[in-house]
């Protein structure tokens, strides 16, 4: 489940996808992955999908909110990298200490500009503004 005022609104159009829950703007996408998925770059292709469809080639952002506990293949970090090129700015919402960790040791496999939070506001903050910059 997505919480924030900021994001439950009408401009915001939301998913149920495999893998878990999308709300997306024009601007951005907030994924809440479920509980347990091992994501890799095979199975997020129904995810990439929407992203091609939605952004184009337009610069955008990504939000996961990492409530549940999910694994990423790190062995597919590269083919991320070249997939999403316009992929400006990528937060992380971490609710424990040990998702922060998780994000220092991923921060070495992607070369998106990368950012983590504690609060989903600031991480949307921080996209928005850097977006805001280009």
């Amino acid at each position: 489940m997505i919480t924030s005022p900021r994001i439950n609104n009408t401009n915001f159009t939301s998913l149920k996808v495999e893998l878990g829950e999308l709300r997306f703007n024009h601007r951005y996408l907030v994924a809440v992955f479920d509980e347990g998925v091992d994501l890799n770059f095979e199975n997020f292709s129904e995810i990439t999908n929407i992203i091609k469809t939605q952004f184009e080639n337009r610069p955008f952002g990504f939000i996961s909110n990492r409530i549940n506990s999910y694994s990423i293949n790190l062995s597919d970090a590269n083919k991320f990298n070249k997939m999403f090129p316009n992929l400006k700015a990528y937060a992380v919402v971490a609710h424990n200490p040990i998702t922060e960790k998780v994000f220092e040791i991923e921060d070495h496999f992607f070369r998106f500009n990368r950012k983590s939070f504690r609060n989903i506001d600031k991480a949307i903050d921080w996209v928005d503004n850097t977006l805001s910059s280009l």
